[in-house]
């Protein structure tokens, strides 16, 4: 199962909102929750590490949003081939 592009993106949002506030300084609890990103991050990707789950992440991403744009253009395609319109 693979998990859907929308939570990939939050996760990967999150993980680098967090990682910047921890880069300005340490927060013990702003560390859990970078961890926990991480963790959950792995997880989804089936990686065992941030840098590769960052690199599967972002691919899975870019090809939904591939994918949407080809459906979005087919979609299209159909509308103008119902309304008789040419495309």
């Amino acid at each position: 199962m693979m998990t859907h592009p929308a939570v990939l993106a939050r996760l990967v949002e999150e993980y680098e909102m967090e990682s910047e506030l921890r880069a300005s300084g340490p927060h013990g609890p702003v560390r859990q929750q970078v961890e926990d990103v991480v963790y959950t991050l792995c997880v989804s990707t089936g990686t065992r590490d941030i840098d590769a789950a960052l690199t599967v992440a972002r691919e899975r991403l870019h090809t939904a949003w591939l994918s949407d744009a080809d459906d979005a253009e087919a979609v299209a395609r159909d509308r103008r081939s119902l309304s008789g319109t040419a495309g």
